[in-house]
């Protein structure tokens, strides 16, 4: 049901290779690799498997009839839909922080709320969008690798 977009769900395992997202700036370039997100910055997610970017919109979600969060665009390259707002405490989102994305077009939080689907993704929790900040909407990065920020390229210091 809903959009007919590619679904995304959640799964308990934070080692499952489908579940990881590249940071992203909005289609504007805004985000330099290895540059630190700050709290309240917009960004997009793009699924590293399929290239496409997390995304919502005005469809109700199957399981919860919250806001349906689907996968869409390709190669990363989406609408925009597919921003979303970095909300944490303090001045940059930190490794071990939980923070909150709230989807700029439509004020949906991103949500897990533990509906799982039947066949055939049996066991996988439905990820939707909520309209209140609560305690079903903190995420935290729990794998992946983080980038320093680049040396500046017209500095070199080897021979």
């Amino acid at each position: 049901t809903g959009s007919g977009q590619q679904s995304v769900t959640g799964v308990e395992a934070s080692d499952d290779a489908n579940s990881y997202w590249r940071i992203r700036g909005k289609s504007d370039g805004s985000c330099q690799r290895g540059t630190a997100v700050k709290c309240g910055q917009a960004i997009r997610l793009t699924h590293v498997n399929t290239g496409k970017n997390l995304h919502t919109h005005h469809f109700p979600s199957p399981l919860s009839n919250n806001q349906e969060v689907s996968a869409f665009g390709d190669d990363g390259e989406g609408d925009d839909l597919d921003i979303w707002i970095v909300q944490c405490s303090g001045t940059y989102w930190e490794r071990e922080d939980a923070v909150r994305f709230k989807h700029v077009g439509t004020e949906v939080f991103l949500s897990i709320t533990g509906e799982q689907y039947g066949h055939p993704i049996r066991g996988q929790r439905e990820v939707h969008g909520m309209p209140t900040a609560n305690h079903h909407n903190y995420w935290k990065a729990m794998e992946g690798v983080f980038i320093k920020p680049s040396m500046d390229p017209a500095k070199h210091d080897e021979l």
